[in-house]
């Protein structure tokens, strides 16, 4: 912004990130797509799409016209509960900018319109010609983009189920043929953070379960857990080559070392998977570093380890240490593995959210995290941030006053699947009809005792950020209800 460029953040809560943006779009959860199909109207309607791009490497482009046609700028708007002007001056900056890059974030697919959300995001590059210029295109998860081959793991697939973490609970609960015997559990904590947590918890409290946590400290699920195994694999105690989302290597170096006992993720599942009769081998820091040099052969025989923390990392693909490094400038890298191209844009369409169709449930819930609450297990770890209030509903001041609520009152949650009593929050970052909590509570109960772990049939993700809610005062003392 300094330097000139535009920040635009659409987030339904007015985020740090948003209080310093040129424009907020603080949308209803649900109506990311429909914001998104304003945008590509905006880019078809008045000449600003890529025709050569999208006749190259897309297929599906002449539909994503036709589904984009009726959303006008006016008609987004009124759904997504922004103003037009507002949506009017993101679509000319979009149109206008380059480079321009969006960031897609973590939370539009997490509701039942989250997978055509994410697949209209990310067709606007394409559409609107923000590839193949340095700083333009998308950031999101594009790790796949390195097709790095992992010769050292036999990658053939098992005759066994695929279970969407999501519906765990049923999983745990409801499979027969055959039930589901062993659980192990890593860089994750699901008693507290996938959806439907009774069912969760009845699952983890089976007899016949075998519950294996791979932790660094006693979260929920590790209080469920038959073994619980020491796990090395902080942030500070791991060393080697680190690639992230940006497509950057990366040299880290351990800050400190682990506990004695403390073994990492990579040597514990090698492990695992060598006593179960598929032998990998030892992968090493070394062979893993001699995987990203064949990837990159100009590097071969003059890379290293100091070299490479020299540069502070390089971008991928790079011919050379002097290349900036340019993601999305060969078009075989938006093109499939196969050599086919991806055609998103087809099976764009926008379905009402939940709060349309129960009023009964007439708010939104929506989770997440506080700046003062990294994850979970930091709030398992027994060593809070001294910032932490304890948990909230944290709720706009319009229906505070409308339901008769002040600040600290008990309020009860209540959605389709159970309810919860906790303290009010009035927040005025909140837009009228949203509710925001975290997702941990004290006492074994979370946030995700209310969400639904129905999944969207395009993302496979369930409701965190868009669950139907009603919110009543109560006059009971504080405490969680089930």
């Amino acid at each position: 912004q300094k330097r000139g460029a535009k920040l635009v953040v659409i987030d339904p809560r007015t985020t740090v990130t948003a209080r310093s943006a040129d424009v907020h779009l603080a949308v209803r959860p649900g109506t990311d797509v429909a914001v998104a199909l304003a945008i590509h109207r905006y880019l078809f309607v008045n000449g600003y799409t890529d025709e050569t791009f999208l006749r190259e490497h897309t297929r599906g482009a002449e539909t994503l016209r036709e589904r984009a046609e009726p959303w006008t700028l006016e008609h987004a708007a009124d759904v997504a509960g922004v103003d037009v002007s507002a949506l009017e001056q993101v679509a000319e900056l979009y149109a206008k900018s380059s480079p321009a890059l969006v960031r897609c974030g973590w939370g539009l697919e997490r509701n039942r319109n989250g997978g055509n959300a994410a697949m209209a995001v990310l067709a606007l590059p394409a559409v609107g010609g923000k590839f193949g210029v340095r700083g333009g295109g998308y950031s999101m998860s594009n790790s796949a983009s390195w097709n790095i081959d992992r010769t050292w793991i036999d990658a053939s697939e098992p005759a066994t189920r695929i279970v969407n973490m999501n519906q765990l609970g049923r999983a745990l609960t409801e499979y027969t043929d055959p039930p589901v015997n062993v659980l192990f559990v890593y860089n994750c904590n699901p008693a507290a953070t996938v959806p439907d947590q009774r069912r969760i918890l009845r699952g983890l409290e089976r007899e016949d379960l075998f519950t294996v946590v791979f932790e660094q400290v006693m979260t929920d699920t590790a209080l469920y857990a038959d073994v619980v195994l020491p796990a090395a694999a902080t942030w500070c105690e791991g060393e080697g080559t680190v690639t992230n989302s940006e497509r950057r290597v990366q040299r880290v170096r351990k800050a400190t070392e682990p506990p004695p006992g403390a073994r990492d993720e990579l040597e514990i599942l090698t492990e695992v998977a060598r006593r179960l009769g598929r032998d990998w081998g030892t992968p090493t820091a070394e062979s893993v570093w001699n995987e990203f040099r064949a990837l990159a052969p100009r590097f071969a025989g003059g890379m290293s380890y100091a070299r490479l923390e020299a540069l502070g990392g390089i971008q991928w693909p790079c011919p050379d240490e002097s290349h900036p490094g340019t993601p999305f400038l060969h078009a075989r890298l938006w093109e499939t593995p196969r050599g086919g191209k991806p055609a998103p844009f087809s099976v764009v369409h926008h379905d009402p959210p939940w709060e349309a169709r129960d009023p009964e449930y007439p708010f939104l819930l929506t989770t997440g995290r506080r700046l003062e609450s990294y994850n979970t297990g930091v709030q398992s770890s027994g060593y809070p941030s001294p910032l932490h209030r304890g948990e909230t509903l944290d709720i706009s001041p319009e229906d505070a006053k409308s339901l008769g609520i002040g600040d600290g009152d008990l309020v009860r949650v209540t959605s389709r699947r159970g309810t919860v009593d906790v303290p009010a929050r009035i927040d005025r970052a909140l837009r009228a009809n949203l509710v925001f909590m975290t997702l941990h509570f004290p006492d074994d109960v979370a946030t995700n005792l209310l969400t639904i772990d129905v999944a969207d049939p395009r993302s496979g993700t369930a409701e965190f950020k868009a669950c139907a809610v009603r919110v009543e005062p109560v006059s009971a003392t504080a405490g969680v209800a089930g």
